[in-house]
């Protein structure tokens, strides 16, 4: 192979990888990353209460779940206003960027309260959704 269509050859390949990339980033999906620890009695709690019906709600077709453990820290594919030291924290993130954060878990309500605002920051309001 000559040296002329191996260089072609490979900045369509570095173009091509760069479309993608930019694509991809483009087009992410909204999440909801919850960062957790091994022992928090609050992550089990909201696991125990608020997992189970999570991904019935509009709020999860909004912000569906990702979990990521404080003790991994692999979380690198966005970024963070501030860093996360509490644990649960629920980090809303649209496009690659955080755009809001729920600290602490009190209950279910509070929970469902805060979240449906940050669902409102993603698109058109959620509708209240009755849960048992």
């Amino acid at each position: 192979m000559c040296p002329g269509k191996l260089q072609r050859i490979v900045l369509l390949v570095l173009v091509a990888t760069a479309t993608s990339l930019a694509w991809i980033q483009g087009g992410r999906a909204a999440e909801l990353v919850m960062f957790e620890r091994d022992g928090c009695a609050w992550c089990q709690r909201w696991l125990h209460e608020i997992g189970p019906v999570y991904d019935k709600t509009a709020e999860a077709k909004v912000l569906p779940l990702r979990r990521v453990s404080m003790d991994a820290q692999l979380a690198g594919d966005f970024s963070l206003a501030s860093p996360v030291r509490y644990t649960p924290t629920f980090v809303a993130v649209d496009h690659g960027r955080e755009i809001g954060r729920i600290t602490g878990f009190l209950n279910d309500d509070a929970f469902w309260g805060l979240l449906s605002t940050l669902a409102t920051r993603i698109t058109s309001p959620v509708s209240p959704i009755e849960r048992n």
